[in-house]
């Protein structure tokens, strides 16, 4: 497996791998406010609700996005 980027909003952690990425764009596009390509880092994640990012992710044609949920401490 290749290089894995995550970033986390506390509820949520996407992963990021960019060898797998084919550039559609479809990330920018749906949520311009998270994804910011020319920017370090370039997945600001707290810009958008866990649902608008998990819509978005599910989307993702490479499947280079990909999220899961963390676990609520109790």
């Amino acid at each position: 497996m290749g290089k894995k980027v995550e970033y986390t909003n506390g509820e949520l952690t996407i992963a990021w791998q960019p060898e797998m990425c084919q550039h559609a764009g479809i990330c920018v596009k749906m949520l311009p406010n998270v994804y910011h390509p020319k920017e370090r880092p370039w997945v600001q994640i707290e810009n958008a609700t866990t649902e608008e990012l998990i819509a978005q992710i599910s989307k993702c044609p490479s499947g280079a996005l990909s999220y899961r949920l963390n676990k609520k401490d109790k």
